[in-house]
C-alpha cells in the first residue's frame, strides 16, 4: 500500500476510488446522525441534547475530559443504553427500532481487553465470525486476511494469554472487522501502550480506513493522536458537545497551537472522575456478546 501526502489523508471507498477528506465533509453522505440525543439517569443528565454527524469513511475523534459523556454516548450508539430522547440514525437504522441491522453494522473495540485469553488468536477471530453469523468459507478467508494485515498470521496458534499488549490490541482490531462492518468504534485504542507501538496500532488504522473504506469513530486522551489522525473533531463536556471541527479550526478558534492545548482552553484544568468502574466495563461486555447471540 503506497501511502498519501500528510496534508492529503485521502481514503479509498468501497468502490476503490480515491476521495479527499474535504470533499467528503462537505458532499459525503452521513454514517452516523445524532439530533437532540438525551439520557439520564434519574435527576441526573448525562447526555444533553447533542448532535452531531459522521461522515461515510471519515475518521472521527471524539473526546472529552472523564465523565463528560462519551462513554454513555456510545452506548447509546451501539444498542447498550436506550436514549431518554432525541434521534439516532446508524447506516441508516434505529438503534432502539432495529438494533440487529445496527450492530452488524459495526465492530468495536473497547477500552479493556475483551479477548479470551485461552484461545489462539485463530480460535478467537473464528469465534467471532460464529457470533457474526459469517460463512465458513469467508470467515476463513477474511480471518487469513485480517491477521496478515496486522502481521500476527504466524502467530494464529499462538494462546492469547502469551502475547504481549500491543499484539492483543491488533487482535482486537482485526477481530472487529471481520464481519466487514461499515462503522469501527474504538474506545482509547492505545491506552497504556508505548509510543512505538501506538504509531503502529495507527497505522493499521489508517492503512485499513484508507484501503478498506471503513469509517472510524475513536475516543483517545492522547490529543496528538487525534491530531495527527482524526478527519473531523467534537469535544463534548460535562454531556453537551462544545465545539466541533478540523484540528486546524479548532485550534484557529481557540488561539493555540496544538490541539492539546486548545482541549485545555475549551475544558479547563480541572481533574474528572471516570466515567465507569471495570466492573461496568465487564457489564457492558456481557450485554453487547450476549446481544449477538439473540
Amino acid at each position: 500500500m503506497e501511502g498519501a501526502g500528510e496534508g492529503e489523508k485521502p481514503r479509498m471507498n468501497r468502490e476503490g476510488q480515491g476521495i479527499s477528506h474535504g470533499e467528503n465533509r462537505e458532499t459525503g453522505s452521513d454514517i452516523i446522525s445524532v439530533s437532540g440525543l438525551t439520557k439520564s439517569f434519574d435527576n441526573f443528565i448525562a447526555v444533553n441534547n447533542i448532535t452531531f454527524s459522521v461522515k461515510s469513511g471519515e475518521i472521527f475523534a471524539f473526546l472529552g475530559p472523564n465523565g463528560a459523556g462519551k462513554s454513555t454516548t456510545i452506548k447509546m450508539l451501539t444498542t447498550l443504553l436506550r436514549p431518554t430522547g432525541g434521534m439516532i440514525s446508524m447506516n441508516g437504522y434505529d438503534p432502539v427500532l432495529s438494533p440487529h441491522s445496527v450492530r452488524q453494522s459495526f465492530g468495536i473495540v473497547f477500552q479493556d481487553p475483551s479477548l479470551d485469553e485461552e484461545l489462539t488468536c485463530h480460535e478467537n477471530m473464528e469465534y467471532h465470525g460464529i457470533l457474526y453469523g459469517v460463512p465458513k468459507h469467508t470467515r476463513r478467508l477474511r480471518i487469513r486476511e485480517l491477521l496478515t494485515i496486522v502481521e500476527l498470521w504466524d502467530r494464529r496458534d499462538d494462546f492469547v494469554k502469551h502475547l504481549s499488549g500491543g499484539m492483543k490490541r491488533r487482535l482486537e482490531i482485526a477481530r472487529g472487522l471481520l464481519h466487514h462492518p461499515s462503522i469501527l468504534f474504538l474506545d482509547e485504542p492505545t491506552l497504556g501502550l508505548d509510543p512505538q507501538t501506538r504509531n503502529l496500532i495507527w497505522n493499521y488504522i489508517k492503512e485499513l480506513n484508507r484501503f478498506e473504506g471503513v469509517t472510524i469513530f475513536f475516543t483517545t486522551h492522547y490529543m496528538e493522536e487525534a491530531e495527527r489522525a482524526a478527519h473531523y473533531i467534537a469535544i463534548i463536556d460535562r454531556g453537551q458537545i462544545i465545539i466541533q471541527g478540523t484540528s486546524d479550526e479548532l485550534k484557529e478558534k481557540t488561539g493555540t497551537t496544538s490541539l492539546e492545548d486548545a482541549f485545555i482552553a475549551l475544558t479547563g484544568h480541572d481533574l474528572r472522575v471516570e466515567e465507569a468502574s471495570p466492573l461496568e466495563h465487564m457489564r457492558v461486555h456481557r450485554r453487547f456478546f450476549a446481544g449477538r447471540r439473540r
